[in-house]
């Protein structure tokens, strides 16, 4: 056994927690291969939401998130990771490639979250607020920043913005048949290897009180206690927009999701706001530096009997594989 890469069973572990990651309308678009000590992360364009996302820019954020989730899932298992972002140019399907060293020293906090990956969900119902006693992680700042990207923690007077942007792409899509049957697809009912099923789903009754929100089909999951959404809402946006960006983007989004699951809170990223220019438009003149709006997350409190059910991932083999260098996307 060699000591300086990981065994294959080691990676492989290491890219099922990854792919925990979240993704639009959890399509998880990526691809991972595994030779010579060498693990690359490519883009599965087969899983690209051509209506929701014609530029590619959410797919490369959702491959970003699992490229943490990877990191994050290596360090407690004693492995550092080098990684090379963007290697091929803009026009590549290939994102990163991560080398090795046996030489991570992971601490507790390290281990809480990997617990973090294996119970992290998106919660699409109305949250309480951040409060005092359950505050925003003080970490999140430094973990955005590692990223090159700027945090915004929005104030409530933001709220009719927000809801603002969200009513403007609702609009604008309405009648949009291929975006409506493709929602549809991915959302509302049951796909073994991905979508959203509708135990993941808020109700009609509960996602009408959060007011900005997709308006995903309704679903079955009515536990919750909360009247109205009094959620905190964050943004990751960064100074220019490319694929390297969208990369990072989607590392921070990991990184402040698991913080905030270990801290307690519940997390539901807010994608749609970011998918039309004129809601983008709104979200940047919301932004200090008016950077580029990449994610939003909604962030509070729950009380609640049981969490959502955990969306459904593909199995590993389909999204992994050892000793095929070369392949191209």
């Amino acid at each position: 056994m060699n000591s300086t890469i990981p065994d294959d069973n080691v990676v492989r572990i290491a890219v099922d927690l990854a792919c925990r990651a979240p993704s639009v309308h959890n399509s998880q678009p990526w691809q991972w291969t595994y030779a010579d000590g060498q693990l690359d992360l490519y883009t599965e364009r087969g899983r690209v939401l051509a209506s929701t996302d014609p530029s590619g820019r959410q797919l490369v954020v959702s491959c970003g998130a699992a490229l943490n989730h990877l990191q994050t899932a290596l360090t407690a298992l004693k492995w550092a990771a080098d990684v090379q972002r963007v290697p091929e140019g803009p026009h590549s399907g290939h994102l990163a490639t991560i080398r090795f060293r046996h030489d991570a020293r992971p601490q507790s906090h390290d281990f809480d979250l990997l617990a973090a990956i294996r119970h992290r969900h998106s919660d699409r119902r109305p949250f309480g607020p951040v409060s005092v006693k359950a505050p925003l992680p003080a970490a999140l700042d430094d973990v955005v920043r590692r990223q090159d990207v700027h945090l915004t923690v929005l104030r409530q007077e933001a709220r009719p913005a927000l809801a603002r942007a969200t009513e403007a792409t609702a609009a604008a899509r309405k009648y949009d048949s291929a975006y409506q049957a493709e929602l549809h697809w991915w959302a509302g009912h049951s796909i073994a290897q991905g979508g959203i099923p509708p135990e993941a789903l808020a109700t009609a009754d509960s996602r009408d009180r959060v007011d900005i929100g997709r308006r995903f089909p309704a679903g079955r999951d009515a536990d919750v206690t909360t009247e109205t959404d009094r959620s905190t809402v964050l943004v990751l946006s960064t100074a220019t927009d490319g694929r390297g960006e969208w990369l990072r983007a989607g590392e921070a989004l990991s990184a402040v999701l698991l913080e905030a699951t270990v801290g307690g809170l519940s997390t539901c990223p807010l994608t749609h706001m970011t998918e039309l220019r004129q809601g983008r438009e709104i979200i940047r003149e919301l932004l200090p530096d008016r950077g580029f709006p990449q994610a939003l997350i909604r962030v509070g409190t729950t009380e609640k009997k049981s969490a959502p059910r955990q969306t459904p991932r593909r199995p590993v083999e389909a999204v992994f594989s050892v000793g095929r260098r070369g392949i191209r996307r």
